[in-house]
């Protein structure tokens, strides 16, 4: 069945009308991004354009729909001026004394006064930058926003692509970055030239669980810089992000992973993308072309769009970081070590990678595949014939049977009880059992790393609370696993995993029980995989992290977050609650947390968004004291300053970060535990698989 999106659809030529674009000027839009929402609207962002005289100032802003900004504003507003102001100079985009003009003269900027004075427009009709307004207000985008006043058109590769700005960035959504594939092909980089392409809304989401569209292979850019056109100056690091949801579910829509705040606050320029799911995206059936890693290959299929285009929004092909939470860590180790990844980033950072899983009692596990491959016959094996036989595909030959999978609807083939999600040894894109920390083949990636989990990732994953209430801590442990007592009771009798009593057995047992799945199915394989990518120069820094601060996430046992009490509406963060797997994590990284429980909610979100975006700019999590100071985050340079630099792992002791407000430096976590799980630190390095 060949699917089948006329890119005259993509077409909007004559239908939208763009009212700004890049031809003449660079366009950066700067905004004093303290990542509360509720604080917006006491602060103003401007639009900095390139040189250009007098005469021409009004009219480039015009252009944009806006019109140059006053003295007043910039009064009204002088703190957030300031430091946008003394970050121009920072980096070095401007001059130490720098003169913008403004609707009534020129402002002055002097760095080593950190002055702002006002004067008349200078003689000898210099061209000096210009500042614009910025009148969009809206944060989130909607459907109904983009208007022609503030939608902006840039080109690249030979297509136009329409976007919009909104308070904090330009923003460019569902764009296509793949030519729409055959059903069990692999797709390749969207080849059409002579388009304008409408990126003002999210593309459909890939199916799942019964919704989604079979093409849907988009990506969403959010940008605080557009170069002018054909100019490949100040281009700004990337952040590619690979959603979650098991391999099955999940979009570029998500809010909490939304890039606008983190292209905003920190300077970058963030990606996000769809990949086929399930069996659309994951089916492999042997002896046949159909070889499975269909949504892997998308993935590298929408590296190579970006490596090709992203000069054109302002980002550098040469400074990419992949990033991923949950099946999206799990794609982000996957690419480490697929070879035709190799080369096309330059740091990876993997939230909540699942793997462990061991075997207690039982056959592997729901976490095993994520980090260890299954070759195309034992995938086979679980996710085939099961999926014929759901689809009523029950020919006596395969090929028959294959073509009539072929014509079932994609929205009904993600809606089975059956599908295929498992990452395979395909001999192509993936062709090791396990990604290789231990060097001996040279087969992984060799960047800057970083790995790490939520506090209580296992209390989503691996460990269900039980139906009815139990009544001894042995019956509690193997009904919320799924082993026997006998093994139960071995894990008590280690003492490594110890019982504290509230009074509820049932839920005191189910802490025990979310500590072991936590480390069985998260902790103690990504541990063990940081350290031995570090000792073994496999990576060459390597940076491990546990969230302790979370809001939402993955809560598939309905156990809610803080407990709200007086004062926290929204739950108090301070009392014990579970840092739950998936969601969690990213809110704080993307710098959209809502609601905003206490002021360390939001302090952590603007410590953590820095970590990690500064390890998008250049390897290594710490942001300078002297960048925090120009860019006025106050809390932020406090943190850094009481807590030191975030080390790269350097041998058993770690070090590692425990996020929250401020981080705190800490060992390895739970290292006798993962032992007994037979996840030893040193697991890779003794050929463990």
């Amino acid at each position: 069945m060949k699917l089948f999106i006329p890119f005259s659809a993509l077409s909007i030529a004559g239908a939208v009308a763009a009212t700004a674009t890049n031809s003449q000027t660079s366009l950066t839009l700067l905004y004093q991004n303290n990542l509360n929402y509720t604080d917006d609207t006491n602060h103003v962002g401007f639009i900095l354009l390139d040189p250009f005289t007098n005469a021409e100032a009004a009219g480039q802003c015009t252009s944009l729909g806006e019109s140059l900004v006053s003295s007043s504003e910039i009064n009204a507003h002088l703190a957030d001026f300031n430091v946008s102001f003394s970050y121009l100079v920072f980096v070095t985009y401007t001059h130490r004394v720098q003169q913008y003009i403004i609707s009534d003269g020129v402002v002055t900027y002097n760095e080593a006064e950190a002055e702002i004075t006002f004067q008349a427009y200078p003689a000898g009709n210099p061209a000096l930058p210009i500042l614009c307004t910025q009148s969009s207000s809206q944060d989130q985008p909607t459907n109904s926003y983009p208007t022609p006043s503030n939608q902006v058109s840039i080109t690249s590769t030979g297509n136009t692509y329409v976007g919009y700005r909104n308070q904090k960035s330009f923003r460019f959504l569902g764009i296509p970055y793949a030519n729409p594939p055959q059903r069990w092909e692999y797709s390749t980089v969207f080849s059409p030239t002579g388009q304008t392409i409408n990126a003002t809304n999210y593309g459909p989401e890939c199916p799942q669980y019964g919704s989604g569209a079979e093409f849907c292979l988009y990506l969403n850019i959010q940008t605080p810089y557009l170069p002018k056109q054909g100019s490949t100056a100040d281009l700004r690091p990337v952040f590619f992000w690979i959603h979650g949801g098991g391999f099955t579910s999940g979009s570029a829509a998500d809010p909490g992973t939304d890039g606008g705040n983190l292209a905003s606050r920190e300077d970058i320029v963030v990606v996000q993308i769809q990949y086929r799911l399930s069996t659309l995206g994951f089916l492999a059936i042997p002896g046949t072309d159909i070889t499975g890693n269909y949504g892997i290959a998308d993935q590298i299929n929408a590296l190579e769009w970006i490596i090709k285009n992203v000069a054109n929004f302002g980002g550098d092909p040469t400074q990419i970081t992949i990033g991923g939470d949950s099946a999206g860590a799990g794609s982000v180790r996957a690419l480490l070590g697929s070879p035709p990844a190799k080369g096309k980033f330059q740091g990876a950072i993997a939230q909540s990678n699942l793997g462990g899983d061991i075997d207690l009692g039982q056959s592997g596990g729901y976490s095993t595949t994520y980090s260890s491959y299954l070759t195309i016959p034992a995938s086979y094996a679980l996710a085939g014939q099961n999926i014929f036989q759901e689809a009523g595909c029950t020919q006596s030959s395969l090929d028959a049977q294959i073509a009539c999978l072929k014509a079932v609807p994609a929205a009904t083939l993600s809606n089975f009880g059956n599908v295929a999600r498992y990452v395979v040894q395909d001999g192509t894109f993936i062709n090791t059992e396990q990604l290789d920390v231990s060097n001996k083949n040279r087969s992984t990636a060799l960047v800057p790393t970083m790995f790490g989990t939520c506090h209580d990732d296992g209390a989503s994953i691996g460990a269900s609370y039980p139906q009815t209430p139990v009544t001894s801590e042995v019956a509690g442990i193997s009904a919320s696993l799924g082993i026997s007592e006998s093994y139960a009771q071995e894990i008590i009798n280690s003492g490594l995993f110890p019982f504290y009593s509230t009074g509820n057995l049932t839920l005191d047992s189910f802490n025990v029980s979310a500590r072991i799945s936590t480390d069985r199915g998260f902790s103690c394989i990504d541990q063990a995989t940081m350290y031995a990518g570090a000792v073994t120069g496999t990576f060459p820094a390597a940076y491990y992290y546990v969230q302790q601060r979370t809001i939402g996430g993955y809560d598939p046992n309905n156990l809610g977050g803080p407990p709200v009490t007086p004062g926290y509406p929204f739950g108090n963060p301070n009392l014990p609650y579970f840092r739950f797997h998936s969601g969690a994590t990213a809110p704080f990284i993307f710098g959209n947390v809502a609601p905003i429980r206490d002021p360390d909610d939001l302090y952590a979100a603007q410590l953590n968004s820095g970590y990690f975006a500064q390890f998008v700019k250049n390897g290594q999590p710490n942001p300078s004291q002297r960048y925090l100071q120009k860019r006025g985050y106050t809390a932020t340079l406090e943190a850094v300053e009481s807590t030191g630099r975030w080390a790269s792992i350097r041998g058993t002791e770690g070090p590692i970060r425990l996020l929250d407000y401020p981080s705190v430096e800490s060992g390895f976590m739970d290292v006798p535990q993962c032992t007994f799980l037979n996840y030893s630190l040193s697991y890779y390095l003794e050929g463990g698989s």
